[in-house]
């Protein structure tokens, strides 16, 4: 029985207060969670490190350019192991280019619990992906403790 290869891939929660940017991934039928939510990022090139490889990336999909990103955590399944890095987003989502997906959003705490956000770009909800989900709520998890309101 063949070796399953475990695909390495770097993700950014890019956040705004009790926002995160994220990404309405394509609807093709070869890509995981086609048309849900996602966060920006994606596969590491051979070689690379997974830090180089969230800012090549988000820097590829957004134009934007993280002032400091700190790693998260890793999660990891037998597909795919996930390295999320989080940075604040210090801009608007105007100053920002869309160069991958079909649309992306300041998506709120609310939208993250029920696991569903209304895409402006298709005047439909579409769902988070299912890991995309998990992986915010530890986030707003650990980031409630941090900063009590």
């Amino acid at each position: 029985m063949p070796a399953t290869t475990i695909v390495p891939v770097a993700l950014a929660i890019l956040y705004q207060g009790d926002r995160v940017l994220m990404q309405l991934r394509d609807d093709s039928p070869h890509i995981l969670y086609a048309g849900h939510w996602g966060l920006f990022g994606g596969h590491l090139e051979l070689g690379e490190d997974p830090l180089a490889a969230v800012q090549r990336e988000v820097q590829e999909e957004i134009g934007y350019c993280p002032p400091q990103l700190t790693l998260f955590g890793e999660y990891a399944d037998p597909q795919v192991h996930r390295y999320i890095f989080t940075a604040p987003l210090t801009c608007g989502l105007a100053d920002l280019q869309l160069n991958e997906g079909q649309g992306m959003d300041l998506v709120p705490y609310e939208s993250v619990v029920a696991g569903v956000h209304y895409a402006q770009t298709l005047g439909e909800d579409r769902p988070l992906g299912a890991i995309h989900q998990r992986i915010l709520l530890d986030f707003f998890a650990q980031f409630r403790r941090e900063s009590p309101v």
